[in-house]
């Protein structure tokens, strides 16, 4: 499969079928797909749009590209609510909490990819300055003792 049929099919107008789509993800999200490829099919699909089967394949491949964590093990209703990562995030820091108030688990999945933007993660961070390796036995423990309290 080439990235560059793929990119003539949707400029031309044409459906991307899931195996054309998890390619793209998957060549882009290994770093094998340059940019310049990966913003001419965005263009591509921001002109021509994406049909309710291809956005849902896209979704899919999107969910699948990274670690999916289970987190069934914890009783209840879990929501996150994702930053976009604009300078200043102004309402994470507080909505997390009320909802969480509510009797609704709020993990706030993120890390410090965002760099200045300011993420919930880091601005909420004691120690700014440490690496941030996700440790998911140490969060799913806390998860434990709060869906217990």
């Amino acid at each position: 499969m080439l990235i560059q049929d793929i990119i003539a099919r949707k400029r031309d107008g044409l459906k991307l079928d899931q195996a054309e789509i998890n390619f793209f993800i998957q060549s882009y999200t290994s770093g094998a797909l340059p940019d310049y490829q990966a913003a001419a099919l965005i263009m591509a699909i921001f002109i021509r749009g994406l049909d309710s089967e291809e956005l849902s394949h896209f979704a899919n491949a999107m969910l699948h590209s990274g670690t999916v964590v289970d987190l069934s093990h914890i009783p209840g209703i879990k929501v996150d609510k994702h930053s976009t990562g604009g300078v200043g995030d102004k309402i994470s820091i507080p909505l997390a909490p009320l909802v969480a108030a509510c009797g609704v688990k709020v993990p706030m999945v993120s890390g410090r990819g965002l760099g200045h933007t300011g993420a919930p993660s880091t601005s909420s961070s004691p120690f700014r300055a440490s690496p941030c390796a996700f440790r998911w036995m140490s969060t799913r423990a806390s998860w434990r003792r709060s869906a217990s309290a």
